[in-house]
């Protein structure tokens, strides 16, 4: 009888999951389809907005690190 019970959990646990997984993605699915176009203009701009500050954002921790690591005298030389 123990040796039942790991595959009853295993078993519950996909079952449960799975249907929460199937009844999240059929909700999103379905708040899609009530975006006006306005809406998806506005999420686009605020996405693309977010990607620059990030690029920005990387250079200059990549132009920091640079500086920090030629004050510190590191070799920075290619091979």
């Amino acid at each position: 009888m123990i040796d039942w019970i790991p595959i009853v959990f295993v078993i519950f646990k996909v079952l449960v999951l799975g249907t929460g997984m199937f009844f999240a993605i059929k909700w999103h699915y379905d708040q899609g389809k009530k975006v006006t176009e306005k809406e998806k203009r506005a999420v686009l701009r605020a996405g693309g907005k977010v990607a620059v500050v990030f690029v920005l954002l990387l250079l200059g921790l990549g132009l920091v690190t640079f500086v920090l690591a030629r004050t510190l005298g590191l070799d920075l030389t290619f091979p």
